[in-house]
């Protein structure tokens, strides 16, 4: 059956500027990622549209890109499904992520605005807040808002599309596991150094902190993970 959301779970988080599929996908993948739509769900694209506000064209919008980055699964002529999560594919995320946001970290550092540098020092300040206040829908809208400015201040289109398959899964990984082995405060202040560092321009200072908060990551990753036989790699 598909999923019908409780009146008043979905708060609007839009900013000016934002396209209504822009909105949709938003708010979507925050439903994903904290599990209010969880995995093996069917989905209704008249039903999100009355929960949303939005038209039902954005929403499928939105699903269709969702499909791409793997959160949800399209099958034709029986519906739409959140897609399933396998704790040990995260290690395997974790191994591309690594190199990838290194160099979007690096890239990012050398390459960003000024207005960007004034946003990744607005996503620091708040990194460091939602980890004094313990705040884990917070620190899931910030590490989504970093993870798109590193895309665009890096300026790497190729390196930015292959990110965005990695993103949701990593943080819905998170929100599902982190009560039990992670700790929010240190990971969204590991978040806050890589953020104050690109906004520096130290590049080599920005990838340092990305190795450390991957590896923060996979540690956590692989406490949730017992009995992997995924072995451990080797960075350096």
């Amino acid at each position: 059956m598909p999923v019908a959301l409780r009146s008043g779970e979905i708060q609007a988080t839009a900013t000016r500027g934002e396209t209504l599929t822009e909105q949709a996908y938003q708010r979507l993948e925050e439903l994903i990622v904290t599990l209010r739509l969880a995995p093996g769900a069917v989905l209704s694209e008249q039903a999100l549209a009355a929960e949303l506000g939005i038209g039902r064209t954005p929403i499928r919008e939105a699903l269709q890109r969702l499909a791409r980055e793997g959160l949800v699964v399209v099958l034709p002529r029986k519906g739409i499904l959140v897609a399933d999560t396998d704790p040990r594919e995260q290690l395997l995320v974790l191994e591309v992520r690594r190199e990838i946001e290194r160099l979007l970290a690096r890239a990012g550092a050398a390459r960003a605005s000024p207005a960007e540098r004034d946003r990744f020092l607005a996503i620091a300040n708040g990194m460091e807040q939602a980890a004094r206040k313990n705040d884990d829908i917070e620190f899931l809208r910030l590490d989504r808002e970093m993870n798109g400015l590193l895309a665009e201040a890096a300026h790497n289109q190729y390196a930015s599309r292959s990110m965005r398959f990695l993103n949701g899964h990593s943080r819905r990984f998170w929100y599902l596991h982190y009560k039990e082995a992670a700790d929010l405060p240190r990971c969204a202040r590991l978040h806050a150094a890589e953020a104050r560092a690109i906004a520096a321009g130290d590049g080599a200072k920005a990838a340092a902190a990305s190795d450390k908060l991957l590896d923060y990551v996979e540690k956590f990753t692989r406490d949730t993970v017992a009995g992997t036989r995924i072995p451990p790699m080797r960075h350096g």
